[in-house]
């Protein structure tokens, strides 16, 4: 099942669940607006309109949406008390440096205080470019991740990044701390993702994902420290430098897991925990893009944040 699909079969991982967590989950929305579609008959099990918000799903149930869960959200408003730390801004894009655990935009789970809010607060004339739920929005982070993203602030800036992401020609590079040593300085990671079938809010490797490539290049190699102790891991570590081909969702997390080396603090993927960071151990720090008026190539880079400088000097012992 895929949000950008208006249709999709229920996975064991969904089944006995009531029909309005689950148009909620898959097609991220709100509760509201999943039991709004439910009781104006816009949501179809097997062919027949839904008897109500509280049916239980069955493996193999067929579910169809007769409109977009959108239109129930509502635009999100200005919230000036979220801080934001903007590194450039023109008439037409702003690029800023999203902190770790700040959520994008609003979803289900988390209806204000997001970066949404506090960009709006500060640039409202974007709350009239892209979706209203999340104006400006060209590309997204993790909430967990830190780092670079650049936004629209015109409806022709935002249509001409999107175009680019689209073709590839913009350039997101990030750092990892992962768990264990990759055994090439070098590699491409070539797998779809897509929605788990055991776990709603995971993605994973699928036959029937869609398309994703990350490279990835060893940038340091770290040995287990000689103790075990609070600040050192027992285990061998890398940091990693990465290059995005394509973005799907949490895809270098899903991608590094795979291959057996997961995100450090990533306890959705299997990441070890690890003490003084509440957040898989990723940052997006480089960012480059064809400016959408001028044509200027443009290069951006966040060093390492607070949290993940100390753990990597403390990998480096």
């Amino acid at each position: 099942m895929s949000p950008l699909s208006l249709e999709g079969v229920v996975p064991q991982a969904l089944a006995g669940e009531r029909l309005d967590r689950v148009v909620a989950l898959v097609w991220e929305c709100s509760r509201a607006e999943a039991a709004r579609l439910i009781d104006g008959q816009k949501v179809a099990i097997n062919g027949a309109p839904a008897d109500g918000r509280s049916q239980r799903m069955v493996i193999g149930d067929q579910i169809m949406l007769l409109e977009a869960p959108s239109a129930g959200r509502l635009a999100p408003g200005p919230d000036p008390s979220v801080e934001i730390e903007v590194l450039h801004a023109d008439e037409q894009v702003i690029v800023v440096h999203k902190p770790a655990n700040l959520v994008v935009h609003p979803g289900s789970g988390h209806g204000s205080a997001t970066l949404v809010n506090g960009l709006l607060a500060r640039f409202p004339e974007i709350a009239e470019v892209g979706a209203p739920e999340r104006p400006g929005i060209v590309h997204r982070l993790d909430k967990g991740t830190s780092g670079l993203l650049m936004v629209a602030r015109t409806p022709d800036g935002h249509e001409a990044l999107t175009a680019a992401l689209g073709r590839r020609e913009v350039h997101r590079g990030y750092t990892a701390l992962v768990a264990g040593m990759p055994p090439d300085d070098r590699g491409v990671i070539d797998a779809p993702v897509g929605r788990s079938a055991r776990h709603p809010v995971k993605m994973a490797v699928a036959a029937d994902g869609r398309p994703a490539r990350t490279r990835y290049r060893v940038a340091a190699r770290m040995p287990a420290g000689a103790e075990s102790s609070d600040d050192v891991v027992a285990y061998d570590t890398a940091c990693l430098e990465l290059e995005l081909e394509t973005g799907r969702t949490h895809q270098i997390r899903v991608h590094l897991a795979a291959i057996g080396h997961p995100v450090l603090g990533d306890d959705l993927y299997g990441g070890p925990t690890v003490v003084g960071i509440g957040r898989p151990a990723l940052h997006a720090r480089t960012l480059a893009f064809d400016h959408p008026g001028t044509g200027e190539r443009l290069h951006f880079e966040a060093e390492l944040p607070a949290d993940l400088s100390r753990l990597y000097r403390l990998l480096q012992q």
